[in-house]
């Protein structure tokens, strides 16, 4: 109702008031979850338009963290698990990710965001991994880090991450019995896919889902976490202002 979205607003500037500087998260994380569910509870015809909702509904979400300061998003995109979906679910949903790619160097220019993706490339088609590519390289600068999780997995990324720790130092010629040694808890988060960022504070589910499904298992272990039930073409920007009123009411104690 159009009288409600005066009420909305006012309730967004309460909750962005109510937000300390210094209590928000300087990482989120962020699963995109729900476009089919979101579809036919809107009895929409196919996927495809919720697939376009959810991801004008992503731009949108980068405009908030951009508002609210936010230095680090990484977005979960696609897993791998989703390349086993059936072509007719999966190749229009493809096909909305190419043309993202294809606006995200512009609205990295407008938002001021450098662009990142992770994940297993080499399992996705090439026409998907040429776009994203040349998006990255179009967005390669910029004041705050935007990473997309692309035909990503968390259980691969720790199994890379050890393979290449492995390489590097079979490189420097550690002899196989000291190889052991050299491996810990540091060195293995070194070769993460996004090891040079700060841990996750904050990850959000959409969708009522409770559950990380393997999203940044290593990074997240100390993260905050919030499921929210709105499935993502319709997620609002109040549902994202709750989410960081409610990290910022937590007590993190990191284990101790």
């Amino acid at each position: 109702m159009r009288w409600s979205r005066p009420l909305y607003r006012l309730y967004e500037r309460q909750l962005v008031g109510g937000l300390p500087a210094g209590r928000r998260p300087h990482h989120i994380g962020i699963i995109l979850d729900g476009h089919r569910r979101f579809a036919r509870s809107a009895g929409l015809a196919d996927y495809a338009s919720s697939y376009r909702t959810g991801m004008e509904k992503f731009e949108e979400f980068l405009g908030w963290c951009h508002e609210l300061k936010i230095p680090a998003v990484t977005a979960w995109v696609l897993s791998v698990e989703n390349m086993e979906r059936p072509a007719e679910e999966l190749e229009p949903y493809l096909q909305v990710l190419m043309d993202l790619f294809g606006r995200l160097p512009e609205t990295a220019a407008r938002l001021g965001f450098s662009l990142r993706i992770i994940g297993s490339l080499d399992l996705l088609p090439t026409a998907l991994v040429n776009s994203a590519k040349e998006a990255e390289e179009r967005a390669a600068t910029g004041d705050w880090q935007l990473t997309v999780a692309l035909g990503y997995g968390g259980r691969q990324e720790i199994v890379d991450a050890c393979r290449s720790l492995v390489a590097n130092l079979v490189a420097e010629g550690v002899e196989p019995g000291d190889l052991s040694a050299r491996i810990d808890a540091a060195s293995v988060a070194a070769h993460l896919y996004t090891a040079d960022l700060p841990d996750p504070d904050l990850v959000i589910r959409t969708s009522g889902e409770a559950r990380l499904s393997g999203f940044l298992l290593w990074q997240s272990a100390y993260a905050e976490y919030v499921f929210v039930d709105p499935f993502w073409p319709a997620f609002r920007r109040v549902d994202f202002l709750r989410a960081l009123r409610d990290y910022a009411r937590r007590e993190r104690r990191f284990g101790l």
